[in-house]
């Protein structure tokens, strides 16, 4: 056994750390937090530490997640104080809607979204303009995937399982000055100064996790880094996109620039013919592809471990099908 309190694992922790910083850049300003209870728990974590001033933050709707993160929000702080700016829910999220910025409260204490929807295959490709008020941001199922600008944001949080290792692990990277002002009651373990403050060791943290985090890093910084993630995803996107743009029988839930990189739902239109894709494709090897209820249809997700023979060859078999099933 390994202690966590070992010389041996805290040159793990502190590599780790060093190597995430390294990868996005992170500015000195900020800190960077190894934390348990998923993406979840920051729904409840981020209003009990940030809607401290006026009590009041500005939410974008564009899917499940982001649904969640203003519903504890509104349950721990009154929906009277949680402004929902847009939602896309109209068109089953299917589009990130555009910002009216006089719906914005330039006093909020943060404002917050969902930079890529994995049910409903959708992304932000340009981040509101917030002004003053940090941009809180959920990256879960984008992190890693390509460069970002974190001095753009005030908090950017995700949960480990789709880019950066195995569940149980979720990184927070929080600009300094939004730390130390926790709501009185916030229990000791979410308040984010006693994460900071002990370098996310205040009880035994998920230390596989963030060994499988710094490999999945040293492996980035072989490919390349960020830029070449980018440039990979891209080209695995527009495999699947430029298929589905041509096809008769396939068609894309999501148009234009709100294109996911991460997430491809896609529906034949019929039910009985998606039903009869999916089985088969399962059949061929291609497993979980089959879309979430709410949209229906299948959905490719192409994170950063699937390589770009994956997405060849689930087009290769989609194109198969069609042809068999005209």
């Amino acid at each position: 056994e390994m202690s966590h309190r070992s010389k041996e694992y805290k040159a793990i922790i502190d590599e780790c750390e060093a190597l995430l910083r390294k990868t996005m850049s992170i500015p000195d300003n900020y800190k960077v937090l190894f934390l348990q209870g998923g993406a979840s728990s920051q729904f409840a974590m981020i209003p009990l530490n940030l809607m401290n001033k006026t009590g009041k933050a500005d939410f974008v709707i564009t899917g499940q997640w982001a649904n969640k993160a203003y519903q504890e929000a509104a349950k721990l702080c009154g929906a009277e104080n949680c402004n929902v700016i847009a939602s896309s829910k109209d068109k089953t999220f299917s589009y990130i809607p555009e910002l009216d910025k006089s719906k914005f409260n330039p006093t909020a204490d943060y404002f917050h979204i969902c930079q890529n929807n994995t049910i409903y295959g959708t992304r932000w490709a340009e981040l509101p303009d917030t002004g003053n008020v940090p941009l809180v941001a959920d990256l879960s199922s984008c992190i890693l995937s390509e460069p970002v600008d974190v001095s753009k944001y005030g908090v950017i949080y995700a949960g480990a399982q789709k880019n950066m290792g195995p569940a149980g692990l979720t990184v927070v990277i929080i600009r300094e000055d939004l730390i130390g002002n926790a709501k009185e009651g916030t229990p000791t373990m979410f308040d984010y100064k006693t994460q900071a403050d002990n370098g996310s060791m205040y009880n035994t943290p998920p230390t596989y996790g963030i060994y499988i985090l710094k490999l999945v890093l040293e492996w980035i910084q072989d490919k390349g880094g960020l830029e070449a993630m980018k440039e990979l995803n891209e080209k695995k996107a527009k495999i699947i996109y430029d298929f589905l743009d041509s096809s008769a029988m396939f068609k894309p839930t999501v148009q234009g620039k709100d294109r996911s990189l991460m997430n491809v739902p896609f529906v034949t239109g019929n039910d009985e013919l998606d039903a009869k894709f999916v089985a088969e494709a399962k059949k061929a090897g291609f497993i979980n592809i089959k879309g979430h209820r709410s949209v229906g249809g299948m959905r490719a997700s192409i994170y950063n471990a699937m390589p770009i023979e994956g997405v060849e060859k689930l087009v290769e078999f989609m194109k198969k099908f069609e042809a068999e099933n005209a």
